[in-house]
């Protein structure tokens, strides 16, 4: 089992930057497949970004590919999302998840741990 804490949301202007960090403890973090999720107002929860265990391969929505980056650091136990050209359309709270299966995609129900999430709004 693994805990993931998330933090460094905040309220920021169209056009900023900002990145989320997510702190995992527990069982080796190495051993999970990361992902950041996003849920705005009404809406479902939806893909963000994942990570491979080792952090070779990243995949990103369509929504926030070359905007958005995500890394890990698995001596630290923690894993990053760079936001950058941030838009109103990303506030949303932002979810940290852990896969025990190193072939989890981009569906919610695939993660098996989440984090409490962070709010990130973004104004025009």
């Amino acid at each position: 089992q693994v805990q993931l804490v998330e933090s460094g949301g905040g309220l920021e202007q169209a056009g900023d930057s900002l990145r989320l960090s997510c702190a995992a403890s527990g069982r080796a973090f190495s051993s999970y497949t990361m992902g950041w999720f996003r849920q705005a107002p009404g809406t479902e929860r939806e893909f963000v970004a994942r990570i491979t265990r080792s952090g070779a391969r990243t995949y990103y929505a369509d929504s926030v590919k070359g905007r958005f980056t995500i890394s890990r650091d698995n001596a630290k136990n923690t894993v990053y999302l760079q936001m950058n050209s941030l838009k109103p359309e990303d506030t949303a709270v932002y979810y940290c998840a852990a896969s025990n299966s190193m072939y989890s995609g981009s569906s919610r129900y695939e993660y098996d741990y989440w984090g409490q999430g962070t709010q990130v709004t973004v104004s025009s």
